[in-house]
């Protein structure tokens, strides 16, 4: 199966969400329209603006005069190089009477050039797929008022994200900030999205099993069985010992799989570190519970059996990818072996059922994937005429011409009403690969646009057959309840960015420690004694602080 030939590509993440104006950011404000909003507001439109005037309240235009907008882009390397000759900027900016101009960032210096502008007071109109994290959005949001509170714009002007709001509490509890406010858009997928939710299964390589003769996987007994298998069989017949049993772009993905056959993990990967603990019914510092040691012993023994890639913890995705294409490895964890190595003979793996007889599904996101998408900067004029720019994005007629266009011009429904692109994209007369020949028309390469994505419109490499089926294996394992991120105070983020993230740090290098044999698993006392003596104590409050303002959202 080729990928430039998979023709029928609809992909759709409804875009965006719409801002949300509170006076001068402060909670419990009540803005007005955008020509009464805060004094950081009045001050930007300047002498004359009047938004009121020209905003139409529903339909296009969005205004009637034209205006501009300055939006910070960050951009995938696969990406335009000018987002606005794209067909559907250019089809946008006659619909809404709203030029933008995307000031485009790489995503390899993001985070970097994002950080100048916001602290240096060069910034524009909008941050716009600047993944923006929650305690940016309480740094410059609550405490700095440079990006401006959503809460009343979105209830005025926002009705399609308002009802994601009221349909998904829990979308509303991500994005709620300790003062109560919203400070921006997210990327968001559909809780009821499953293979979307699983994003990168274990991948097992169904022609092997066959030559095998053994059957798909139940246990991590049965994997492990199978792993030794491909380690000492000759399966692609080359007369070398060539075959990699297990192989990945890093090894921390291989943890946070495996994790639920020893009941860890248990409210997704939103949350790598704290859990709920089901005996006790409290929050749980998983990661230094004796399963969890269980869990790195069993790593431990794949890796110095050779059953693991070596490569593992230095190997770059690219580099994954060129090796699972040549069709030497016999499992792995990857978005979909169809799109990263070209191969359809994989099928993915339900839960494992672990030794204590624990069988959750732990690899399962947060459906609020990214916080801060987009955010509405205080400099911005037109704060009413940008939420409803976003927010068409966010109906099914939005999302399907942000991710296919127009019917006749860039796809055509099909017979059974599906829709596939035109051939000018599935298959170029210029040679160009399907991402290539998008880009002329499309920039959701890369993703981290605001954006809600269902299974109804998305049919990228997650809506694939074999995701599906998967989708369908691990249904009946997956957590009870998923957790999205929690959102902290500025001085719980203090230490959480500083103690917290030393503490990550040290564990991280530690576990990697402990699988490769660089330290013995006999000093685990030792190292739990030292996590402890680093904070952990103040950061469970934290956690605890932040989980209870959450459910309370």
């Amino acid at each position: 199966m080729k990928i430039n030939k998979w023709g029928s590509l609809l992909l759709a993440a409804v875009m965006a969400l719409t801002p949300l104006l509170s006076a001068c950011g402060k909670e419990g404000s009540s803005p007005g329209t955008g020509s009464q909003g805060g004094e950081a507001q009045g001050e930007a439109k300047g002498e004359g603006q009047d938004e009121a005037g020209n905003l139409n309240p529903s339909g296009f235009p969005i205004v009637k005069e034209p205006i501009s907008l300055t939006f910070f882009t960050g951009k995938d390397a696969s990406n335009s190089s000018k987002f606005e000759e794209t067909f559907v900027w250019k089809e946008y900016a006659k619909m809404s009477n709203i030029q933008v101009n995307f000031q485009l960032v790489p995503f390899e210096s993001l985070t970097e050039k994002r950080n100048l502008a916001l602290a240096s007071g060069d910034y524009p109109d909008v941050f716009y797929t600047a993944r923006l994290s929650a305690t940016d959005l309480m740094k410059y949001g609550s405490q700095q008022e440079v990006l401006i509170p959503l809460n009343d714009l979105i209830d005025q002007y926002a009705p399609n994200f308002k009802k994601l709001l009221d349909q998904y509490p829990d979308l509303r509890k991500g994005l709620t900030m300790p003062d109560g406010n919203i400070y921006s858009f997210p990327t968001f997928y559909s809780p009821e999205f499953l293979p979307m939710l699983i994003g990168t299964p274990l991948w097992i390589n169904k022609d092997w099993l066959d030559q095998l003769n053994m059957q798909e996987p139940q246990t991590i007994e049965d994997y492990y069985k199978f792993l030794q298998a491909v380690k000492t069989t000759d399966l692609n017949g080359n007369g070398q010992a060539d075959e990699i049993p297990y192989s990945g772009s890093n090894i921390n993905v291989l943890k946070y799989s495996l994790q639920g056959s020893w009941g860890l993990g248990n409210r997704g990967l939103g949350h790598l570190f704290v859990d709920m603990d089901p005996d006790q019914d409290q929050l749980r510092f998983f990661r230094l519970d004796p399963k969890y040691k269980e869990v790195l012993e069993f790593i431990h023994k794949l890796y110095v059996e050779g059953l693991i890639d070596p490569e593992i913890f230095t190997i770059k995705d690219s580099a994954f990818r060129a090796k699972g294409a040549e069709g030497n490895i016999g499992s792995a964890i990857t978005t979909n072996p169809v799109t990263a190595f070209n191969l359809d003979h994989y099928i993915g793996l339900g839960a494992l059922k672990g030794p204590h007889g624990d069988q959750l599904y732990s690899h399962v996101k947060s459906p609020l994937v990214q916080p801060g998408s987009m955010a509405i900067t205080n400099k911005n004029k037109y704060p009413e005429a940008t939420v409803r720019w976003i927010d068409y994005f966010y109906s099914d007629e939005g999302a399907l011409f942000y991710f296919m266009g127009k019917e006749g011009v860039t796809y055509t429904k099909k017979p059974d009403g599906s829709l596939e692109y035109v051939e000018d994209i599935t298959d170029n007369p210029n040679g160009l690969t399907m991402t290539q020949a998008r880009t002329k028309y499309f920039t959701w390469n890369g993703g981290s646009y605001p954006g809600f994505v269902q299974a109804e419109y998305f049919q990228g490499a997650e809506s694939l057959p074999n995701a599906i089926e998967t989708g369908k294996k691990v249904e009946p394992y997956v957590p009870q309840e998923i957790w999205n991120a929690f959102n902290y105070t500025e001085e719980e983020a203090e230490f959480m960015t500083s103690v917290g993230s030393d503490i990550h740090t040290f564990i991280l290098e530690t576990e990697a420690k402990l699988i490769a044999g660089d330290t013995p698993f006999s000093e685990w006392d030792k190292y739990v004694d030292t996590v402890k003596k680093m904070g952990l104590d103040k950061y469970m409050e934290i956690e605890q602080a932040a989980y209870e303002r959450y459910k309370n959202n």
